[in-house]
C-alpha cells in the first residue's frame, strides 16, 4: 500500500483546529494556539471550547467541526486541540470519500489515533505530532520537528540507539501506527488495516502491563502483528508494575518474541516530555538499533 502525501505545508496556509475528543486545559491550548497563529490562518470555532463530561461537546458538535474542516477546500491541515477519548464515537460520521478525493494532512496523537487509523486504510498518510495543548510546553527544537513534518514531509528520519528488544534483518516498509489502545480498539472494532510489510510504532500511558499484555495479545491473535516487518515502540509512560511486579519491558519482550521481526524500544515518540513528530506513510529503515529515512 502506497500512502498519499498531502501537499506540502507553507507559512500563511490556512489550518484548522478542532477538538474531537476531550476538553482541554484552556491556558495551554491558547499559548499553543498563538504559537500556531504566528505561522499559518486558524480556523477557530468558538464551540470549541465546549464541555459535556469528558468531552469536547456533543458528538454532532464534534464531528460536525471535524467534518466541516476535512471538507473545506481551503483548509491545508487538521489539528487536534487535544486527545483524550471521544474520536471513535464519530468516526464513521465524517466525509471520509471526499477527504480522500482531496486529502490533507490530519495532525495529533493518542486518541487521534483513531483518525489516522481511518486515513491509512484510504491510502492518505498523516503526521503522529503533538497536539496544540502540547505545544505550549514544547522546546523550540520540538517546536521546529512539528513545522518540519508539515512542511517537508519528506525529510530525513533518523531515531539511533534504541533498545534492541528482538534483532533482526535489515527490514523496510511504511512507517504507521501510533496509541496502542487506539489500535487495539480499532482492530476490535474491524476497522483497522494494516499495510502488509509495515513498520508499527507503538505507545500508550497509564496502562499496568498486563493490559498491555492484553492489547498486544488481542492483535496477536488477530493476526495484525504478523503484517509488520518490524516493531517500533515509543514511549510507555507511567505504565508502572503492578504488585506482581511485572515490567513493561517484559511484556513487550514476551509478546513479540515469537513474530520473528526485529523489534526495538524506547523511540522518542508517545506521552513524555519528548513527542518526536513524524509522518506517517513514507517508507523507514529498520536496522539494528536505528530507524532511518534518507
Amino acid at each position: 500500500m502506497k500512502l498519499a502525501l498531502p501537499a506540502p505545508l507553507v507559512r500563511g496556509d490556512r489550518v484548522a483546529v478542532v477538538a474531537p475528543a476531550s476538553p482541554f486545559p484552556r491556558d495551554d491550548f491558547f499559548r499553543g494556539l498563538a504559537w500556531l497563529r504566528a505561522r499559518y490562518d486558524l480556523v477557530v470555532r468558538g464551540s470549541i471550547l465546549a464541555r459535556e463530561g469528558y468531552l469536547a461537546g456533543d458528538d454532532a458538535r464534534r464531528a460536525d467541526e471535524l467534518a466541516s474542516a476535512m471538507r473545506a477546500r481551503d483548509v491545508k491541515a487538521v489539528i487536534a486541540a487535544r486527545g483524550g477519548y471521544g474520536v471513535m464515537r464519530v468516526v464513521d460520521d465524517l466525509p471520509w470519500d471526499a477527504f480522500a478525493e482531496r486529502p490533507k494532512w490530519l495532525v495529533g496523537f493518542s486518541d487521534v489515533t483513531a483518525l489516522h487509523v481511518a486515513a491509512i486504510a484510504r491510502g492518505v498518510a498523516c503526521v503522529h505530532a503533538s497536539n496544540v495543548t502540547g505545544l505550549a510546553a514544547s522546546a523550540p527544537a520540538a517546536r521546529f520537528a512539528f513545522l518540519s513534518a508539515l512542511e517537508d514531509p519528506a525529510a530525513p528520519l533518523a531515531w539511533r540507539g534504541l533498545r534492541v528488544v528482538h534483532a533482526g534483518p535489515p527490514r523496510e516498509g511504511p512507517l504507521v501506527g501510533g496509541n496502542l489502545a487506539l489500535i487495539e480498539a480499532m482492530a476490535a472494532a474491524g476497522r483497522l488495516a494494516l499495510p502488509d510489510g509495515c513498520v508499527l510504532a507503538l505507545e500508550d500511558v497509564t496502562e499496568r502491563p498486563y493490559r498491555v499484555d492484553r492489547m498486544l495479545t488481542s492483535l496477536l491473535l488477530g493476526g495484525y502483528l504478523a503484517r509488520a516487518s518490524a516493531i517500533v515502540f515509543g514511549a510507555f509512560t507511567r505504565c508502572d508494575p503492578g504488585p506482581d511486579g511485572v515490567a513493561i519491558d517484559d511484556v513487550l519482550r514476551d509478546r513479540t518474541r515469537a513474530l520473528g521481526v526485529p523489534v526495538l524500544a524506547g523511540a522518542p515518540f508517545g506521552h513524555d516530555a519528548v513527542n518526536h513528530p513524524f509522518v506517517m506513510g513514507p517508507s523507514v529503515r529498520v536496522d539494528g538499533a536505528a530507524v532511518t529515512r534518507p
